[in-house]
């Protein structure tokens, strides 16, 4: 299986370096979707942004351990879900900061 990985990883490689070279220099300005870009690659973002992505980065992780949580709450009882509830208490003082500072205001 680590040589197949290997060969494929070697192979995609080693395709991109020959479409590469045998490609068109850039002509046109490159668009996304069809719309030509309306501000440059490296221009700011507003730092409301910023605060919205960390609160869905932290909605993320909430998933990210509830699904083997359900998995395994069978077989652990009572204390995962415990811990659970109190995974779930972090978060939600998590979620009442950000409210409180504004994060959820998009205007």
């Amino acid at each position: 299986m680590g040589l197949v990985a290997t060969i494929a990883v070697a192979l995609a490689y080693g395709l991109h370096r020959g479409a590469s070279v045998l490609a068109q220099p850039l002509t046109v300005l490159p668009a996304q979707s069809g719309w030509f870009p309306q501000e440059h690659a490296l221009s700011r973002f507003h730092v409301r942004w910023y605060v919205a992505s960390i609160v869905f980065l932290a909605f993320d992780v909430e998933m990210l351990f509830m699904y083997p949580w359900a998995v395994v709450v069978a077989e652990k009882g009572i204390s995962a879900v415990v811990e659970m509830f109190l995974f779930l208490g972090a978060l939600l003082i998590a979620v009442a900061w950000a409210w409180r500072e504004g994060a959820f205001r998009w205007a």
